[in-house]
């Protein structure tokens, strides 16, 4: 059984891995967008038209599910997907976790792109879901681009410059765009002691093996991963390899859970999926 995950560059990897971890027979079929890449800086219409483009990709070539593992993309044009490709298709998207934060945490700061945090979306995710708590909007420009590149000594100055921007009455981070678990160690030690991280990856797997009525799989069984970049035949960038997630789905490997979910936070709550 083959899933599509869409996104302009790294942010699908996590969600990639925590299916590779839950149910690692599945065949995998990664599209790359790296001749349109980032989409955060795109027009709507732009990244709608990708994202159609690539599904149509991933259903020619027999995919049972689509997962679009951006929010960017997610706010801009998962109802045209969905109108595009359901109820053959299931369509499963990615919000930020501002629901399982607000369970728990007093005050919320959402880290996100530029596109996502002006999002009328996520407005409508925080008036619907934040149970009256306080929710600072922090933009992170030029940190999902320093993921992308591998850029380490930008995505620190990006995650800085989050952080002085986060109040400091804040005791949860929702994690608002899926590159940024790839930095998660590098936001700990930015953050201060005690604040807990909230990301959507894990919520975002489960949900899609919900859709197609499988359970987690405990055996050795290794589905193939395919890449596709921008319509052609490809592989993981390199710069995926400074990721472990990414260096264990370049060997094809079954992802362990512990380079999921980082030991240095309590694990955190993913919201439930679109």
């Amino acid at each position: 059984m083959t899933v599509a995950l869409i996104d302009s560059g790294f942010g699908l990897l996590s969600t990639t891995g925590w299916l590779r971890h839950l149910a690692p027979e599945l065949e995998l079929l990664l599209l790359l967008d790296p001749d349109g890449a980032p989409w955060g800086s795109k027009s709507a219409s732009f990244v709608t038209d990708r994202l159609l483009t690539a599904a149509q990709f991933a259903i020619e070539r027999g995919a049972r599910a689509i997962v679009v593992p951006c929010n960017t993309a997610t706010v801009t044009a998962i109802d045209a997907l969905r109108e595009r490709c359901e109820p053959h298709v299931p369509v499963i998207g990615t919000v930020p976790a501002v629901k399982s934060a607000a369970a728990v945490g007093r005050n919320i700061a959402v880290w996100a792109t530029i596109r996502t945090t002006s999002s009328r979306y996520q407005e409508r995710l925080i008036a619907d879901h934040a149970n009256g708590r306080l929710v600072a909007r922090v933009a992170c420009p030029g940190l999902a681009e320093a993921i992308d590149h591998g850029d380490m000594a930008a995505a620190t100055a990006a995650i800085a410059d989050a952080t002085e921007r986060t109040p400091d009455s804040c005791d949860s981070v929702v994690l608002g765009c899926t590159h940024y678990p790839l930095v998660v160690p590098e936001i700990l030690r930015s953050l201060p002691s005690g604040i807990t991280l909230y990301d959507s990856a894990e919520a975002v797997a489960r949900q899609t093996l919900r859709r197609l009525g499988r359970t987690s799989n405990s055996d050795n069984t290794m589905g193939s991963i395919d890449v596709v970049a921008s319509g052609r035949p490809g592989s993981l960038p390199t710069g995926a390899h400074a990721y472990p997630v990414g260096r264990a789905l370049a060997a094809s490997e079954r992802v362990p859970r512990d380079i999921l979910i980082s030991a240095e936070t309590r694990s955190p709550i993913a919201a439930p999926a679109l």
